[in-house]
């Protein structure tokens, strides 16, 4: 097949391996030469479907599941990319735990989990080369390509299906650091918010709070107070895409550095202080894997460009 040419419709029944799996998840690494944003398009238009229905992004794949693929153009002689040695030196340097079921990493701000459209290489793309006798290394769970901290990856497919089980449950705990516009009074720390998830043409995805969205809940917790601005820990109750971001906005404290959904003169007020990415950070994970009873905890530190900002801040 030339560059041009168009594949036939096919139809791929999920094998019991890939059972609960996401299947944008599924079709990224399914469909390697074709670009992200593509994807995700195709399923937003209905081209392709499961079991002949529609699906969303999220559906997470059962056993014996028949995907429709429409025709596509692919380019199957492209040569795969190879992750750059800064990139595998990096990431290398920033393992915080590994055992034989599970990778977790510190990962650092700016670079998606996942490569795509503009971006060839990402997290998963990276590890995979750097450990070629893991063929089943995948992501457990997602960040932001602008937020930093704890990313789980599981080694195994029957790994993944626990973790992703825990997640579904609400038995993975997660804590990030944010900092954020103003000081929170106590009345606001909860935030119960439904939001909804919007794709514009370009393929960026956008996040309001909406009434028919998703059920939504994030906990703030004051952990400093300083001169215009406070660092919190937020605990997520829910995983929903942008969750902390837009939360915090709509009470009205914004995480500093975030372009989409922050504010201006708070953002270049901290550039001016040294901070030039989004200060939300995936401070800690826990959980208990079921297969082995293992207790799993790790905490990620600020990274120094976080830690130099607040140093600058004046406390109160």
């Amino acid at each position: 097949m030339n560059m041009g040419d168009k594949t036939p419709v096919q139809i791929v029944v999920v094998d019991e391996a890939y059972a609960e799996q996401r299947i944008d998840n599924f079709l990224i690494t399914f469909l390697k030469s074709l670009p992200k944003t593509r994807i995700y398009r195709l399923l937003r238009k209905g081209e392709i479907r499961v079991n002949k229905k529609r699906t969303s992004p999220d559906y997470r794949l059962q056993a014996g599941d028949q995907i429709r693929l429409p025709p596509m153009q692919l380019d199957i002689k492209a040569a795969p990319v190879v992750p750059g040695k800064r990139s595998v030196d990096m990431l290398k340097d920033r393992i915080l735990y590994e055992d034989k079921n599970l990778l977790i990493i510190n990962k650092p701000s700016g670079i998606p989990v996942h490569g795509g459209s503009g971006v060839h290489v990402g997290v998963i793309e990276t590890l995979r080369s750097m450990f070629p006798k893991l063929p089943h290394l995948e992501l457990a769970h997602r960040l932001d390509a602008d937020t930093s901290g704890c990313l789980v990856l599981a080694k195994k497919r029957s790994i993944l299906r626990e973790i992703h089980g825990l997640l579904r449950g609400g038995n993975v705990h997660k804590a990030y650091l944010a900092l954020t516009k103003g000081h929170w009074s106590s009345a606001e720390l909860r935030v119960d918010a439904a939001l909804r998830k919007n794709h514009l043409s370009s393929g960026e995805r956008v996040v309001k709070i909406d009434r028919e969205g998703k059920p939504s809940l994030t906990v703030f917790e004051p952990m400093q107070a300083y001169r215009g601005a406070m660092l919190v820990k937020a605990i997520l109750h829910t995983g929903r895409t942008h969750q902390i971001r837009v939360h915090a906005r709509y009470r009205s404290h914004p995480i500093a550095g975030d372009e989409k959904y922050g504010d201006k003169e708070f953002n270049k007020e901290l550039r001016q202080k040294g901070l030039k990415r989004l200060f939300l950070h995936s401070y800690s994970i826990e959980f208990i894997l079921p297969s082995t009873g293992q207790v799993i905890a790790v905490e990620a530190p600020l990274d120094p460009e976080l830690q130099n900002c607040l140093d600058c801040l004046v406390s109160q």
